[in-house]
Parts: C-alpha cells; structure tokens; sequence
C-alpha cells in the first residue's frame, strides 16, 4: 500500500533534510509508557511509518511490515553527546521515515528525547505538534488513561476517525492536491517572471571559512579534512541564540510598535551580519528566503496534527550596504512578505515547485529564516519537568567544495522564549564563525529592543 508523493513532498526527496526535536528532561521517565505513546500516534499518522520508494517518473510512500515500523530506541549515555549523535545521524535510505530515542544517563533521573521526522512527511508546525501529542499520550498513560499495550489501542483508533486499520491506512491528502484552482497560464507568466528576476539579481553567498578541501583527498590526507569522528568532511553543529521571556517580551513590543514582525527583525539582523561578511562597504544583493505556512492558508484549514509537509517559500532579494539600518530591512522584509502572500502568490509558488531543481536559484537565499511563530511546548506529568526543548532542521548531505553557501536560522518561540538555531557543517563554517555571525545577531535583536525602549525606533502603524 503506497500513496504518491506531491511535487512539494518530492522536492524534500532528494534534499535528505529532516526535522530534528528533543526535550532534555529531569526526573522519572516511564519507558513503557513512552515506547507506548510513541506507537499510538505512529499508528494514528500512517506517514510516520513509511519509506519513500521509486513510482514512475517520481516517488511514493509505501507503508512498512509490522517488524519494519519504527519503536523507541533506548540507551544509557551522556545526554550532550547524545545530541550531537542524533543530530548527526540521519534516517535510513529506505527506512522508517521517524525515529525516536531516549538517552538517560546511569542515574535515571537526567534524560535527553530526540524525535526526528523526514521532512518529506512534516514541516516545523506539524512536528512541534506531533512531540507536543506524544507527550500528551505518555502523560494519560502514566495517569492510567490510555492503554500501554500494543501499537495503537481500540480508543485511540475511535478518537481519530482518520486513521484507518493498519492494513489499508488512510492516507492524509498532500498539500499540492488541497491548494485552490490555478490557471495554467496564470503559472507560467509567475515562473517566467521569477525566474527572470532571479538570472537579473543573483544573490551573494556567504563565504566559508574553512580551507576548501582539494578535489581529490588521498586516504592518506583525508584525516586534515575530517572534523567529525566517522565523517570524512565534518558534522552538523548548532550555534544557539536564546533570549528569556522578558527580553523575548520586549522584543516583541518592540517589532509591534515599529509595525514589523519578530520573523522580520530576525532577517534583518541576519541580513546585516551576513552584509558583514562581503567585502566593502557599498551595497550588495543579499537574498532571505522565508518558508511560508500554507496549512493555514488553504480552505478548510489543514490541522498541524495532520503529517504532511505544508509550506512553501518567498525569496526576496534586497540591496545592503554597510549603512543600511536594520529597520528599514525589517520592514522591506516585512512589507513584501505581508504583499507576496495578500497577492495568493504563495499558492503560485507551491505551484511551480516542480520547477525547482531546474532552477535552484528560486530558492538560493544569502540567509534562510524560518518562521514559527510564538508555540507551546510539551506538557509532563508530574514528577518529569523539561529544562530545554529544541527545533532544529538537518540534512544530509552539505557541500564543502561549494566554497559558500546561505546561512540558516531556525527561529521558534516554545513558551514564550525567543531560540536562534543556526545548524552549520564544520567542513563550511568554523565554530568560531557561527559564534561571531551569532553574536552579531544577537546584539541587533538587543540594540533595536534597547532603541525602540528609549523611543529612538519611530512607531509605525500599518
């Protein structure tokens, strides 16, 4: 049993990119409650327990055997190096397209919980949603309300009415069907028009700052390259921005009174680090692109809880000098993300999706800026409190011989606290680099926060 992949779910094929959640967690966790928890809503999401096979002239998901599904992985271990494992460690070619491991160290009582989903089959709501559904199981079943046998009781089965028995799933329907009526001329003058503005303002990279390794390494060399133990060319790290709730607060209020949003004051911080970066001081063409939610944007709106990817992009390009304030690219930013989306052209953009890996440059972005949003976190039992809870996207493959490449900022909001995820390849970027590009985002956020307090920020009503 298989169901086709969309032309948005089959551009993440190729890409090998996935979302990477966990939860560092303090205090008793039920093991069998969990590992239960987790097979009920991999029963309720038929998506989570596929692979992605070969289908014609595309690709399909294809339901995996009973023995195949994925379980909870559990082991004894150093919660913190944990991290950087299953950060690192991508899902099977071929295999489950989740995965679930819970790492506790010998005392019992200090925990790190990883879920990685394919981003074939989710995007950033969809996942925050799901971690937020799984913990919501574990804590009935800790509380006896749920059965802790088998993979998925005769309830929960009853409470999703979406979910069909395991040997004829019911497949969630993909975005790409669920987007309203487009005219076929409409789409071509949209793709030709991007695609023009794209060849006429091509975007600038920033550059990496590890020596490029030669095109050809002898087994003899290779190691002077290697900067990850089993990695040829480097591993994925994360450099990490956090503000606490008063200062994300504060922040917010600030990009209120200014009439932008926090997305766009983030962008603008990365754009101005990023300028910082070229040479000179006159302007360059900086790109940022920003994925886009369409699940609340169709009619019906399509619930987070439902596991499929569901967003698309806008890139914009923007002229930054040395001298460009970073209100004025906050509100550029703003302004033609709020138009691009008033138009419907997020509706025309997933539309030309298929046309993406002809035309990479339709999505190459100096910086890459997410935008979840304000979302809760996970809620425990008592006796299990989280100190951390962590979104952050990994790919697979990264290209050191590129010479550069854009910067990603992953920027989520779990309770009210402000988190910059900057996931970067040790063989592109130096950990001292992503240091200082953080940093320098960092006192951006900070200084305009500080400036729109003192009343040196113009308010702005839109």
């Amino acid at each position: 049993m298989q169901r086709a992949l969309c032309p948005v779910e089959t551009l993440y094929v190729g890409q090998r990119s996935r979302a990477v959640l966990s939860c560092t967690l303090h205090g008793h966790v039920d093991v069998e409650a969990l590992s239960a928890a987790f097979d009920a809503v991999t029963t309720e999401q038929p998506t989570l327990r596929t692979r992605i096979v070969p289908d014609g002239a595309g690709y399909a998901l294809r339901l995996l055997a009973a023995d195949e599904r994925p379980r909870l992985v559990t082991r004894t271990g150093d919660p913190e190096d944990a991290y950087a494992a299953e950060l690192n460690a991508p899902l099977p070619v071929g295999g489950p397209l989740s995965r679930a491991v819970l790492v506790s160290a010998p005392d019992r009582e200090h925990h790190l919980f990883v879920l990685v989903v394919d981003h074939t089959v989710t995007d950033g709501h969809s996942s925050i949603t799901l971690l937020n559904t799984l913990w919501e199981r574990y804590g009935a079943l800790v509380e006896g309300a749920g059965d802790r046998h088998g993979d998925g009781s005769a309830a929960t089965a009853a409470a999703h009415p979406a979910t069909g028995p395991e040997d004829a799933p019911r497949w969630p329907r993909p975005v790409s069907a669920l987007l309203p009526g487009g005219d076929d001329a409409d789409t071509a003058e949209y793709l030709g028009r991007r695609v023009e503005e794209a060849g006429r303002h091509p975007v600038e990279l920033v550059a990496y700052d590890v020596p490029r390794p030669p095109t050809a390494v002898s087994a003899a060399d290779r190691g002077a390259f290697a900067t990850g133990p089993g990695r040829d060319e480097g591993r994925i790290e994360v450099c990490r921005l956090t503000l606490g709730t008063e200062e994300t607060t504060r922040l917010r209020q600030a990009a209120r009174r200014a009439g932008v949003s926090a997305h766009s004051l983030v962008s603008a911080a990365a754009l101005t680090a990023a300028r910082r970066r070229l040479e000179g001081d006159g302007p360059r063409t900086l790109g940022c692109l920003s994925p886009v939610d369409l699940r609340s944007r169709i009619s019906p709106p399509l619930s987070p809880s439902v596991m499929v990817a569901a967003v698309t992009t806008h890139l914009q390009t923007v002229e930054v000098s040395a001298r460009t304030g970073p209100l004025e690219l906050a509100r550029a930013v703003h302004t033609r993300l709020k138009d691009f989306i008033a138009r419907g052209d997020h509706f025309r953009e997933a539309r030309i999706t298929p046309e993406i890996p002809r035309n990479p440059a339709l999505q190459l972005g100096t910086v890459i800026v997410t935008n979840m949003g304000v979302v809760p976190g996970p809620r425990f039992p008592e006796g299990l409190r989280a100190s951390d809870v962590r979104l952050v996207p990994a790919r697979e493959n990264y290209f050191p011989r590129a010479g550069r490449s854009p910067v990603m900022a992953c920027v989520v909001s779990f309770d009210g606290r402000l988190a910059v995820e900057f996931p970067y390849f040790t063989s592109c970027f130096s950990p001292s680099f992503m240091r200082a590009f953080r940093d320098d985002v960092l006192d951006g956020l900070l200084a305009f926060a500080g400036a729109a307090e003192s009343g040196r920020v113009p308010a702005h009503a839109s």
